[in-house]
């Protein structure tokens, strides 16, 4: 195997892990580095919030035989055609199909996380070829700056991605936001200039932020409780698949030095289809409450939940949101009971970065990335409504924390090589796999389900911000520490980083499967309307 190449300046580091999410490093030309480089390896305290226990949901009763009445948004019935099963119950007799009534507005949904994932990838191997073209071959800074202008735009897509739900819905909001990722995608692919460049990707950046915050928040509103973290999933595997997509649709840049451009005009497809595909979803049922669209709202809830659910969801959902017709401001998040959740998001956040899961991506190859993030979505799917969100994530960190100290160990004591490069890889795919099951999927799903109806959109949106200066901050400074202590001290580091994690999430997360938003919201807030005695 060849010796991989030195690393790019720390600037050109660009991991941008999700919350759900999670990535791969951006930083150009990490491709090729393999089990060999693998094997080279060298009180934020809020009070704990109150759980209660869940109440049993009623039986489902048979779907009425008669069709819905019409959506307040007449085309989203095209999505549920010829699809049956209660929308929050068991589907009916032997198989549990009440997922089949929403999954596809949830997957019309996610393709704005596959976009996500492509724009990661995107940069990865032809980013040599861009600066040539454009002026700026050699100069590390910049083509670090092209990548990382990225992660600036998605800050501010964070800050301003609640405006734009509280103003016009998760519905539109995906819509509009779809027109600077594909102008983003149109500027970069024509660019003559760095500066058109910067430009381009600046805007895609804006369109992922609050793309980000957007999907799983639409995702936890619009869902069945009794589906909820397994369909909230889709984000993260469909992360992984436009990442593997970007990758694939890479390979002619080996050979043609201008296939950027096809790559990023390629980017523009899925926010056209994101566009004409949400105009047949339904609108969250929470928002439409909220703006006082009841019978809208009623209407959504029977035709992708089951008519078995309208009663007791909708006056869940009115008993929070009743005189409440006014916009959150940002100073709500300061207090009770919105700063514990805004607290325990953002902490969720910097622990999920700090833990180290960029460190560990930007040392391993597509391979071992591919199989421990597909593997562990797959396998998070399955368990994240049975085994529960805070065990997944508590067990997730412990996961990890192991991980990290398995590597620690082979490269730290002396070890015949062989043992040493087979411990480095076993850790690495652990730590990843491990990842992939909890720390990944569950932090972005777990957040809005703690929110309030009220303040969900600020809460996600100001978790999300934390975010992205967490990796910006990670992305910098990592190979810089690495170079300095050595890879063994930073990741003995990110292991104490994952136990502290894991205890955090223990000690301060509370259980939300099979509970309804209303009822956690109602358990979590003394002070909400209509809290059941």
């Amino acid at each position: 195997m060849q010796p991989p190449p030195p690393p790019p300046h720390p600037a050109a580091l660009l991991p941008l892990p999700l919350p759900m999410p999670f990535c791969l490093p951006a930083a150009p030309r990490v491709r090729g580095r393999g089990g060999t480089a693998v094997a080279a390896l060298g009180a934020l305290w809020p009070p704990r919030l109150v759980a209660v226990e869940s109440r049993p949901p009623p039986p489902s009763s048979p779907a009425s035989a008669s069709a819905p009445p019409p959506l307040p948004e007449s085309a989203a019935a095209g999505l549920d055609a010829g699809i049956g099963g209660g929308g929050g119950g068991d589907g009916g007799g032997g198989a549990d199909l009440g997922w089949l009534r929403v999954f596809p507005h949830v997957l019309t949904a996610s393709m704005a996380n596959f976009l996500f994932g492509y724009h990661i990838g995107v940069m990865n191997g032809p980013i040599e070829d861009i600066a040539r073209e454009l002026g700026f071959q050699g100069n590390p800074f910049l083509q670090g700056l092209v990548v990382s202008i990225f992660i600036v735009g998605a800050f501010f897509g964070s800050l301003g991605s609640s405006a734009l739900v509280d103003n016009f819905g998760c519905k539109r909001t995906l819509q509009i936001d779809s027109i600077p990722l594909i102008l983003g995608a149109l500027l970069s692919a024509q660019a003559d200039s760095l500066d058109e460049m910067l430009l381009g990707r600046f805007l895609v950046g804006i369109g992922i932020g609050i793309n980000t915050v957007l999907v799983p928040l639409y995702v936890s509103e619009v869902a069945p409780t009794k589906y909820r973290g397994s369909l909230g999933t889709l984000c993260q595997i469909g992360t992984c698949l436009g990442i593997i997509a970007a990758f694939s649709l890479g390979i002619p840049s080996e050979s043609d030095p201008h296939w950027w451009r096809t790559m990023l005009y390629a980017a523009c497809v899925p926010g056209v289809l994101i566009v004409a595909g949400m105009q047949f979803a339904v609108e969250s049922p929470r928002w439409l409450a909220k703006v006082g669209r009841i019978d809208d709202a009623r209407n959504v809830v029977e035709h992708v939940w089951g008519p078995s659910e309208v009663e007791k969801s909708m006056e869940e959902i009115q008993s929070v949101v009743a005189n409440d017709d006014s916009q959150a401001s940002w100073s709500e998040l300061l207090e009770e009971p919105h700063n514990r959740v805004a607290l325990i998001g953002g902490s969720l956040f910097f622990l999920q970065q700090f833990a180290g899961i960029n460190g560990v991506l930007y040392f391993s190859s597509l391979t071992f990335r591919d199989v421990g993030i597909t593997s562990g979505a797959i396998v998070a799917s399955i368990l994240m409504d049975k085994q529960g969100r805070k065990k997944l994530l508590t067990g997730s960190y412990l996961g990890m924390a192991l991980a990290m100290f398995l590597i620690v160990y082979a490269i730290s004591f002396p070890l015949d090589e062989g043992v040493s490069h087979g411990l480095s890889i076993t850790g690495t795919l652990l730590y990843i796999f491990t990842f992939a099951i909890g720390a990944g999927p569950v932090t972005g799903i777990i957040i809005p389900e703690l929110s309030g109806a009220r303040t969900r959109s600020k809460v996600m949106g100001f978790s999300f911000t934390v975010h992205w200066i967490c990796n910006f901050l990670v992305g910098l400074y990592f190979l810089e520490l690495a170079k300095k202590l050595g890879v063994g001290a930073v990741y003995a580091g990110f292991g104490g980083v994952s136990l502290l994690s894991a205890l955090f999430a223990y000690n301060f997360i509370v259980e939300t499967k099979g509970r309804s938003l209303e009822e956690i919201e109602m358990s979590l807030s003394p002070a909400a309307p209509g809290k059941r005695k």
